[in-house]
């Protein structure tokens, strides 16, 4: 089936219903998978993370999870470079990437032209402001960035040397304000993509999400995280996600049983309402109600894609 999009994302919320929904788009449009959790990439968080199980899969491709060990560091610009890789990967074998996950910032930095403030730079500007800095000092540069950049000079006191230094080197390497040059990152698409998002009534939302932690916890999440616990796994980036870190405070007796479950389940309601933020303000998303069936889900999503135009 020719489709006119390049790329689908399925988005939304945590407990909204997106594993289900991708795959069975993905089996009608000839897609594979690509994560778009950013804890999903990590090996042996599964439970907590929701990681999809092979049984759940279909015999749909599914790719970019487990690729990194819980010990290992993991950003959006390596996310980005990955991904970007894998969609072209797919479009090789004439199929459908549809990234599927609730980062925000990790389907946006791959979907749009979205440039880490890294990219930005050049370490040869920067040594040089920094000389600048120490010879005439903080007042002289501040008043530098007062007359080219008004609006970010508000925000930043002279005695905060990194950021009053990195306002001018970006001045200096793009040509532009530091908020121009941030108004700017990915606002412009790389692919002709569509998103559709999963939305449901917030209450609802919050009692999906507090039955999935039951069952979680029913699963065996504490053993999850008594086994990363047991490794010397406590301070690193992967347990930070939420499901992991109220739990390790658990095994440090920092929490009874019962405060760390809520704490989960807590801290997920917090972060659903923080991706729907992120999602409405920052990607044009086609919203689906998810507080319907799955097959009802599933129809009005193949229409919007079936509609959607060049």
């Amino acid at each position: 089936m020719n489709l006119p999009v390049e790329v689908l994302a399925v988005v939304g919320p945590t407990a909204s219903g997106k594993t289900a929904l991708s795959v069975a788009l993905a089996k009608l449009f000839n897609g594979e998978i690509i994560n778009g959790d950013a804890m999903q990439v990590y090996k042996e968080l599964d439970i907590g993370t929701a990681k999809i199980h092979c049984s759940e899969m279909q015999g749909v491709p599914h790719h970019f999870f487990d690729v990194k060990e819980p010990t290992e560091s993991f950003s959006v610009a390596e996310y980005q470079l990955a991904v970007r890789q894998w969609i072209a990967d797919i479009h090789s074998r004439g199929k459908l990437p549809i990234i599927v996950g609730g980062s925000g910032m990790y389907v946006q930095s791959v979907l749009f032209d979205y440039r880490f403030t890294e990219q930005a730079a050049d370490p040869k500007v920067r040594a040089r402001l920094e000389r600048e800095l120490e010879a005439e000092g903080a007042d002289v540069l501040h008043a530098r960035l007062a007359e080219l950049d008004p609006k970010s000079v508000e925000k930043i006191h002279p005695n905060n040397h990194r950021r009053l230094v990195r306002a001018l080197e970006i001045l200096e390497v793009t040509g532009q304000t530091k908020q121009d040059h941030e108004q700017q990152q990915g606002s412009q698409p790389m692919y002709h993509s569509l998103i559709i998002g999963l939305d449901l009534p917030r209450e609802l939302l919050y009692e999906r999400i507090n039955l999935r932690v039951e069952q979680m916890v029913q699963a065996g999440l504490f053993n999850e995280v008594q086994q990363l616990w047991n490794k010397g796994i406590r301070q690193n980036q992967s347990v930070q996600a939420i499901g992991y870190k109220e739990l390790i405070s658990y095994f440090d007796g920092l929490l009874t049983k019962e405060q760390a479950i809520e704490a989960v389940m807590k801290n997920t309601r917090n972060y659903a309402k923080r991706q729907l933020t992120y999602f409405r303000n920052k990607l044009p998303v086609q919203w689906v109600d998810a507080n319907q069936s799955g097959e009802e889900v599933f129809q009005t999503s193949c229409k919007i894609i079936k509609e959607f135009q060049k």
